[in-house]
């Protein structure tokens, strides 16, 4: 709805920042857990500015279509599906319905695994990102290891066509296949081995938020009672795809955090078993290097 200025010069700055405190208002009433930064982006997609450029859009350039997008994630739908996008450490993403949306805590295990690379002595490292989704976490190892090889693997169908267009141009090795008998022709010779798989109990599936129960593929979300059983498999396929003295590192829940690192004993070849906590302190990711004979 377009407000009349009675007359008046247009003020750059009153009739977006009243839509979006209404907006803000609406996702809030809706269980929107964000509902400020979400109406605020919703605003910039809509006028085709940045956030912080949105004091720059005039009355008269107020877009109708904001409702539209307000609507839609009033109902649940996930942010980064209407907008199309969504940003994952220094990257901008492709995104939407079929695949699933990387989160800001996957960041901390991106972090950690670029940190691990480089302070490898290896020429060239070679990584392989297992369940890579929309590739976030290889395009992410892969810009900011410059020197490295990377090899994503992906096996919903789906997503794996958002990945395709994600790594389109950039040195990341696309595979469509599962996880746990991906690239036997590495065996034995990979320096790190990053995922973040489904780890979601399916007795949980209840009280999955919206965004992601409803939209996210059920491959990437759930795994079993417990919720382990892909990271159980992925543990055997990391045992085997690594070098000795190579590292794995696996997102799992925050509920999880005492239970991972068992999964990654001395007795089936690994040592340093560990868990690490995400930028809100939770537990987030395991890690452990496998066994040198």
């Amino acid at each position: 709805m377009l407000h009349s200025s009675g007359g008046r010069p247009p003020n750059p700055r009153g009739l977006l920042i009243a839509e979006v405190a209404q907006a803000t208002q609406r996702l809030a009433d809706a269980g929107v857990p964000s509902p400020r930064f979400d109406a605020e982006e919703l605003a910039a997609y809509v006028h085709g500015v940045k956030r912080g450029e949105l004091h720059m859009v005039p009355d008269t350039d107020f877009d109708a279509r904001y409702w539209e997008a307000v609507s839609r994630r009033e109902a649940r739908e996930p942010l980064q599906h209407i907008t199309g996008r969504a940003f994952f450490r220094y990257l901008e993403l492709q995104v939407g319905p079929g695949v699933f949306v990387p989160r800001p805590e996957t960041e901390s295990v991106a972090g950690w695994a670029i940190e691990a690379v480089r302070a490898m002595d290896v020429a060239e490292p070679l990584i392989v990102d297992l369940c890579t989704g929309s590739g976030a976490i290889a395009l992410a190892l892969a810009q900011e290891v410059p020197r490295s090889r990377v090899h994503a693997v992906e096996l919903d169908e789906g997503a794996y066509g958002w990945a395709a267009k994600n790594v389109e141009g950039s040195r990341v090795t696309l595979h469509h296949g599962d996880a746990l008998t991906a690239l036997p022709e590495l065996d034995g010779q990979v320096d790190l081995v990053v995922s973040n798989p489904p780890y979601i109990p399916l007795t949980e599936w209840e009280y999955v938020a919206p965004e992601a129960r409803d939209h996210d593929p059920q491959l990437a979300l759930f795994s079993g009672e417990d919720g382990l059983s892909t990271i159980r498999g992925l543990e055997r396929t990391a045992h085997r795809l690594l070098r000795p003295g190579g590292l794995v590192v696996i997102e799992h829940a925050d509920t999880q955090g005492g239970q991972v690192p068992w999964i990654f004993t001395e007795d089936r070849g690994w040592a340093d078993a560990a868990d690490h906590p995400d930028l809100n302190n939770r537990p987030r990711f395991a890690t452990a290097r496998r066994e040198v004979p």
